[in-house]
């Protein structure tokens, strides 16, 4: 299965600005509900009158500048689905012939109707458009995102990375105010024209593309494939080294600017800063988290990077950090219940959803605490940058959200920050699959929210990610051992519905999660290897992990290729919703054995965002099977038992 990439609309300059200079025609028309129907499909947002307007202009300025220079048959590739992350689009992708080599030639456009801009607090990369609304990436960085996107991942320009370019084009500017924005322009290597500039504008693409059709540099760009993307931990590595970085975009890009105006504010008027950056699975936080902990260690400033999670926490100890040095850099929630105050100067606390009340970690006096941990970590940081998604808490006492944070950001007199993360970087970068998996288990589209009113919806397919439906849970293991015997990576989980045993006295584990004949051991508890089974903070990634089940706590935070999911019987369907059943499951922290500590309104919430999670671990399939013959049909009946491969 290779990626498709498919824009909004395909064609020649010269057809787009004919059909938009006729207002009102049916061409003109369907272009622009084309647009909005792409729109509602990656975002879910419904074009407003304001959008659709913006879009007729923006598209007639370029399109009708092309004509002008005498490149109508440039091919215009609008709204332009970046590789692994298809919920970010580039405006525009102009294909065309090299005006000097022959070859392809590809521009990323940036289009932009404010008239007027700002620098946010002397910060040249970020701006502001409008007084009302705050501060945005500068354009240029988000053309320079885009441009690297492509230029990485798309297999027509792996050996010509230099034939993709970068153009801003803010057609109702004047002189005097897109001269505030040239200097991070010229610096990125981005192309930047405003209104007084279309003169140049012309000269620039008529150095860019020969008078001569576009279309089959069009058609190599989007047939070339979709290359894939190095593992997010190797990737990490590589970052902390200072050898590759990971390339953010959109929304990743303001978030990442906010942190870091953050920082130099924090120093600049001697305050506290808190920064939230919320997301849902694979919208990028730790790639955010990543390149902060690399770029403020390179600065010089002392920052640390910590979790709840002991799977996720010691898998980047082993895989990112392989040396004493970076080692240090990697810590748990706990570790910071008696730091003293602004001990260090940013604290990147990913997942930090699962955050709890107090700290205790036992013969560690210094690792306990009655207070909160976010209490804490605000207090142990100049600038403490949280991570998370409410619908990952997955434990009783995990307490991680957006208000909890903001209230003790109040309680420190610390200046409060909010960047909500949008797109899907894991999943094939699939919308549509995050809204399949929200509304199967009855969750909102916003973080924290619920849905149950709203019925599950039928898979539609999308091109970069599959959903398979086994029959069974050897079919299951079948699909996913043929998946690695093609070199992907490939787990099973589990709900938490079979009792866990520890390790026979031969150091065997015990198969306990039985179904029919079909049997397989949980995960191994231990902290070292049982066998052949990798220690359980290790089992996500390394050899031998695939013969056993993982659960929710090895799982959460990390991602493989190909992901399989065991429905238990703790979420089954009846009259066509899920519902929980606690008798069905075996979670000593949440099922039938604790009905006093976990309400039950708060055992379906947290089942939920298990599912949730387990559901959104694969990069580019899931394998589902559920062990309730009634859920099993129900499954069907969405997926049409549709085996993709």
């Amino acid at each position: 299965m290779s990626e498709v990439l498919e824009p909004a609309h395909r064609s020649s300059a010269a057809v787009l600005y004919e059909a938009l200079m006729s207002q009102e025609s049916a061409a003109e028309k369907a272009i622009v509900e084309r647009l909005a129907r792409n729109l509602k499909k990656v975002s879910g947002r419904t074009a407003t009158a304001a959008q659709k307007r913006a879009w007729r202009n923006s598209l007639t300025a370029l399109a009708g500048t092309l004509v002008d220079a005498g490149l109508g048959q440039v091919e215009a590739l609008v709204e332009f689905p970046m590789p692994h992350l298809k919920s970010s689009q580039a405006d525009v992708v102009l294909a065309g012939v090299d005006a000097y080599t022959g070859g392809d030639v590809f521009v990323v456009v940036e289009l932009k109707q404010h008239e007027r801009v700002e620098y946010y607090e002397s910060d040249d990369t970020q701006v502001i458009w409008d007084p009302r609304h705050g501060p945005k990436p500068h354009p240029a960085l988000q053309v320079e995102g885009y441009r690297d996107q492509i230029a990485k991942f798309c297999g027509a320009v792996e050996n010509h990375p230099e034939s993709v370019r970068g153009l801003v084009y803010l057609h109702n500017m004047p002189r005097h105010q897109i001269s505030k924005l040239t200097g991070l322009a010229l610096e990125k290597n981005v192309s930047l024209f405003g209104q007084s500039e279309r003169g140049d504008l012309i000269r620039f693409l008529q150095g860019q593309f020969a008078a001569e059709p576009g279309a089959a540099a069009a058609d190599r760009l989007l047939s070339g494939g979709v290359r894939l993307r190095r593992d997010l931990l190797e990737q990490a590595w590589e970052t902390l080294k200072g050898r590759d970085r990971f390339v953010l975009l959109d929304r990743q890009i303001e978030a990442y600017r906010t942190v870091l105006h953050a920082v130099d504010e924090a120093y600049r008027s001697d305050s506290k800063q808190v920064v939230i950056i919320s997301g849902g699975p694979g919208s990028g936080k730790s790639a955010i988290a990543l390149s902060l902990l690399a770029d403020l260690a390179r600065q010089g400033r002392k920052v640390q990077h910590a979790t709840g999670s002991r799977a996720f926490t010691e898998t980047l100890r082993r895989h990112v950090a392989r040396d004493g040095d970076t080692k240090k850099l990697f810590h748990y929630f706990a570790d910071y219940a008696q730091t003293p105050k602004n001990e260090i100067d940013v604290l990147i606390a990913d997942e930090a959803h699962r955050a709890r009340t107090k700290s205790f970690v036992r013969f560690h006096p210094d690792k306990q605490s009655d207070r909160h941990q976010i209490d804490t970590m605000i207090n142990a940081a100049r600038v403490p940058v949280f991570l998370l998604d409410e619908n990952q808490a997955v434990k009783p006492g995990e307490t991680g959200t957006i208000a909890t944070i903001k209230s003790y950001a109040q309680k420190h007199s610390a200046v409060f920050h909010h960047v909500p993360l949008a797109g899907q970087w894991r999943c094939g970068g699939s919308a549509v699959y995050d809204h399949w998996v929200r509304m199967l288990l009855g969750l909102g589209e916003e973080e924290g929210a619920w849905n149950h009113d709203e019925p599950p919806i039928p898979w539609e397919g999308d091109p970069g990610f599959d959903i398979i439906l086994a029959e069974s849970p050897q079919e299951m293991e079948d699909i996913l051992r043929s998946k690695l015997e093609d070199s992907w990576s490939a787990r099973i989980t589990a709900g938490y519905c079979w009792p866990w045993s520890d390790p026979l006295p031969d150091k065997s584990l015990v198969p306990d999660v039985r179904i029919g004949e079909w049997e397989r051991p949980w995960n191994a508890k231990s902290k070292s290897r049982v066998g052949e089974a990798p220690p359980s903070d290790l089992w996500a990634t390394r050899d031998g992990g695939f013969d056993q089940v993982g659960c929710i706590y090895t799982a959460q935070g990390l991602e493989y290729d190909w992901a399989g999911v065991i429905i238990g019987e703790d979420l089954i369907a009846r009259d066509d919703r899920l519902v929980t059943c606690r008798e069905a499951n075996q979670d000593p922290k949440l099922g039938r054995r604790s009905p006093r500590s976990v309400p039950q309104v708060e055992f379906d919430r947290l089942v939920r965002n298990v599912y949730k999670v387990l559901l959104t671990r694969g990069l580019r399939g899931m394998v589902i099977y559920a062990v309730d013959a009634e859920t099993q049909a129900f499954l069907g009946k969405l997926i049409n038992s549709t085996k993709q491969t």
